[in-house]
């Protein structure tokens, strides 16, 4: 299976205890550069994100459970 190009699952919840996204496990600096990051700086990303999830118990991007909503839908 090939690797998607972004790390993306379009569920964009920053967590506000670890700072990162809970769909995609990167930091909002991450995600901000991610179009401009040479090829080295994404795999980089690419590599430290089994860690992260698993550092904060999410196993993989199917981890997701949304937030509580407080705002309409």
């Amino acid at each position: 299976m090939t690797r998607p190009e972004s790390p993306c699952v379009r569920v964009c919840v920053m967590d506000a205890v670890s700072g990162l996204c809970r769909g995609c496990a990167r930091t909002m600096d991450e995600i901000a550069r991610w179009g401009r990051a040479s090829p080295a700086e994404r795999e980089a990303v690419w590599q430290a994100l089994p860690q992260r999830r698993s550092r904060l118990g999410w196993s993989s991007p199917n981890h997701i459970v949304s937030p509580s909503r407080t705002e309409p839908n």
